[in-house]
């Protein structure tokens, strides 16, 4: 079907899935923007785009809604990967994806419907080295360094599962605040420590093996869930010691489960919701053009 999307998310973290070999514009900056406008236009926390491969069964390109490109989403790939199963694209429940931060293995979870309503997806190696995240501070790993943004001497830890991240602690006991999300989120995101900007978020733990999260991604804002942070929070909050593998780390939208192996190599398990399938309508399409 011509322009048709594909609308679902992950504990409120959205997405549109499209196949661009479907559609009749080219997918630019300024056109994800306007679809992405949730006054303006469909609305979506970004836009996955299969893609071929030449290394894994599907190649994906992930779109924030600022038109930038992003490289991994958590979110993203389940999304993706009931897109695939939903839509007869592929009748396996095990396959492969290719982003560009890096290949991914993914296991669908059918329920009694035959829906893919959930998903196991290993998210490759957390690693805490400024070249990966990357991060201008000339240091061996990105654990626990100083940060100042909105006024604040911070400590943050930074880590790459594939896009950057920055993590930022507070003791057992304490709480993040909204507001201090809306604060801080834009200044770490932009600082100059992260010439590539970077996700952020605010951690505290909540217990042995669970932690709580709140989520500024970078080209999107304030998110209700976010499957690479999440991963990124958990692999800092083993590597600090504050919590055991395997985490759950609780979110606004909900919670995902995070398993963190010894070489900080990552597996994520969390549900995943099919919303809509629809089309652009030829109006907006000659708006886009």
């Amino acid at each position: 079907m011509k322009n048709a999307f594909f609308r679902g998310h992950g504990l409120g973290n959205d997405y549109l899935v499209v196949d661009p070999r479907d559609l009749t514009f080219k997918l630019i900056p300024k056109r994800i923007t306007s679809i992405c406008d949730r006054n303006w236009g469909v609305g979506s926390d970004g836009i996955l785009a299969l893609v071929s491969s030449k290394r894994a069964d599907f190649g994906l390109r992930i779109f924030n809604p600022d038109g930038s490109e992003a490289e991994k989403s958590g979110n993203g790939l389940r999304i993706f990967a009931r897109y695939l199963h939903a839509t007869g694209k592929t009748k396996k429940t095990r396959f492969t994806v290719e982003t560009k931060g890096g290949m991914v293995s993914i296991e669908l979870h059918l329920d009694r419907h035959g829906d893919a309503s959930a998903a196991t997806v290993e998210m490759g190696i957390a690693t805490f080295s400024p070249e990966a995240l990357p991060c201008s501070l000339n240091v061996p790993e990105l654990v626990q360094q100083s940060i100042e943004a909105a006024g604040r001497s911070l400590t943050f830890t930074g880590v790459s599962v594939g896009n950057p991240h920055c993590v930022v602690f507070k003791p057992v006991g304490a709480s993040w605040s909204r507001e201090e999300l809306l604060s801080l989120g834009p200044v770490l995101e932009n600082h100059n420590l992260f010439p590539k900007r970077t996700n952020v978020q605010l951690a505290v733990p909540t217990g042995p093996k669970e932690i709580f999260i709140l989520i500024w991604e970078r080209g999107a804002g304030e998110t209700q869930a976010s499957g690479s942070s999440s991963c990124a929070a958990a692999s800092a909050a083993v590597r600090l010691g504050l919590v055991k593998s395997p985490v759950t780390v609780k979110m606004p939208g909900g919670k995902l489960n995070i398993d963190v192996a010894p070489d900080f190599t990552l597996t994520m398990k969390g549900p995943v919701t099919e919303v809509a399938r629809g089309t652009f309508s030829p109006s907006f399409i000659r708006e886009l053009k």
